[in-house]
């Protein structure tokens, strides 16, 4: 009794520990708020204490105690859709959006880390039983280890390059470098733009690398990200001030303008290349042997 005792106690300090490390509240402002912090760490607490007591159940053997996981799971569905509903009434009132791309994103990392949770919770109940204490430890020092790793994940500047870049019109077309980002057909606009705005230059490392930023919707998790975390020069009725990233069809390269509140060309690149890679911009044509044909052959031109 008391070993089970144990292993309940430690998987479920250890899933909660593994939860409050993902628990990440950044420029994306979600969960920024106390009553979601709460909630997604009671739901921690639940996920990490389903995991613990999975164990002994069976090992007593109680097979039938472990059927709950499955209604865990199914909870855990549930939150994603919580999530992304959240999201999506909020992306009503931003001034630049994050997409929907990157709502679902999010919805599903908050999902997949009650998963982790549990998982983690299951293994160092594992490792009570076999090495007691201080198993149990080295168990959860890893998984948090394991955690932290996750939870960084790719970001675009370790798969493109970001540059400075200059503005200029061509005309009434805002440009940069040789991009052209847009018409703006009021004059000062154009000089209000010329006067405040920043510009960068995203080039891609690779093939894989053209193909994810060539998205629209990573495309818009970009200019979000820089807009919230720099600010934005922008209100409801100023549509021309919005960020905007657009290609050069030649090269793939990307080209941004924007009106930053803090105008800090550093800043800007640095914020651009720790937006994240999304999920649903994932893509490898060169694991493919028409792409690495291509690729090859353009290396050659």
């Amino acid at each position: 009794m008391d070993d089970y005792l144990g292993m309940i106690i430690a998987g479920t300090v250890s899933g909660i520990l593994a939860r409050l490390v993902l628990l990440k509240v950044d420029y994306r402002q979600y969960p920024g708020y106390p009553h979601g912090t709460v909630a997604h760490i009671s739901l921690g607490f639940i996920a990490s204490a389903l995991g613990s007591v999975a164990v002994p159940a069976i090992l007593k053997p109680d097979f039938t105690a472990v059927t709950f996981l499955a209604l865990a799971a199914q909870q855990f569905r549930e939150i994603r859709g919580m999530e992304r509903k959240t999201l999506e009434n909020l992306e009503k009132y931003e001034l630049v959006k994050r997409g929907s791309d990157y709502i679902e994103g999010i919805a599903r990392t908050f999902e997949a880390r009650n998963y982790l949770v549990m998982a983690t919770s299951m293994s160092v109940s594992v490792a009570y039983y076999f090495g007691k204490l201080p198993a149990a430890a080295v168990m959860t020092v890893l998984f948090l280890a394991f955690s932290l790793t996750l939870k960084a994940g790719e970001t675009i500047g370790d798969i493109c390059e970001v540059l400075p870049a200059g503005i200029s019109f061509q005309g009434s077309q805002l440009k940069v470098d040789e991009i052209v980002i847009m018409n703006v057909g009021l004059r000062e606009m154009r000089d209000k733009i010329l006067k405040e705005a920043l510009a960068v230059r995203i080039r891609p490392k690779g093939a894989n690398a053209r193909s994810v930023i060539n998205d629209v919707g990573q495309r818009m998790a970009i200019a979000h990200t820089a807009a919230t975390i720099l600010g934005i020069k922008k209100d409801i009725d100023t549509p021309e001030l919005t960020p905007l990233l657009r290609k050069n069809l030649d090269t793939g390269e990307l080209g941004m303008c924007i009106l930053p509140v803090i105008k800090d060309m550093e800043a800007l690149m640095l914020a651009v290349k720790r937006t994240p890679v999304l999920e649903s911009a994932r893509s490898k044509p060169l694991s493919t042997e028409a792409g690495r044909i291509a690729a090859l052959k353009n290396d050659r031109t």
